[in-house]
């Protein structure tokens, strides 16, 4: 009997990750769920009403939103291979998303689905230059890792990780209409400042962010 391939692939996803009880990292961790890839709206749909918005409900999303919107954003759609829902240049896969929420920055492990914690700071007013990433319960940060980027010429990184972080805000923005939540992807960044808040390495570059929430009523 043939077994349809979304079937194959959530079956896949479940072996090659199956869920601990704690995650290895931290006990402050979060452990995403498997993603719901059978759920969603007709693509058509999505993208009839993909939008920006800039205002948000305080409410925290549930670890079910978290692990379907990270999946979705950069998740591993083929275990066999590891390769992600959005492309990157020569597949280096560059960039990282941070998750930067009322108790903490977390930073999103593919391989094991998890939110890694990174910090106990409540970062998401240093995340952007607009009033309202305060009141956002998720600001996603995207950091290009130029250290993985040695396939590419020098004077082509920061073209590439640009793209590459395009691609995976898409994604986003289309899980969000998807699945009711709004969202707005920002450039507006004291890059410097949120970096060093951040603690990374000097070859990790912030590239965008991304606020993410409920509608507010």
């Amino acid at each position: 009997m043939l077994v349809p391939r979304r079937r194959t692939i959530a079956l896949a996803f479940l072996l090659a990750f199956p869920a601990p009880t704690a995650p290895a990292q931290d006990r402050r961790s979060i452990q995403l769920k498997a993603p719901e890839i059978d759920g969603g709206r007709p693509l058509m749909q999505v993208l009839r009403d993909r939008s920006s918005s800039r205002e948000f409900a305080p409410d925290r999303l549930s670890v079910e939103a978290l692990s379907n919107l990270f999946w979705a954003a950069f998740g591993i759609n083929r275990p066999e291979t590891e390769h992600r829902t959005a492309p990157s240049a020569e597949n280096m896969q560059e960039i990282d998303l941070y998750a930067a929420m009322a108790d903490g920055l977390y930073k999103y492990e593919p391989r094991t689905h998890q939110l890694v914690f990174i910090l106990k700071d409540d970062l998401r007013a240093a995340t952007g230059q607009q009033p309202y990433v305060a009141q956002a319960p998720l600001n996603i940060v995207y950091v290009a890792d130029y250290s993985r980027m040695s396939k590419i010429p020098a004077d082509e990184r920061d073209f590439c990780a640009a793209a590459d972080t395009g691609f995976i805000s898409q994604n986003v923005y289309l899980y969000c209409s998807s699945a009711g939540l709004v969202t707005v992807v920002r450039a507006s960044i004291d890059r410097p400042a949120l970096a060093k808040a951040m603690k990374l390495r000097t070859e990790q570059k912030i590239t965008l962010a991304q606020s993410v929430g409920s509608p507010k009523q």
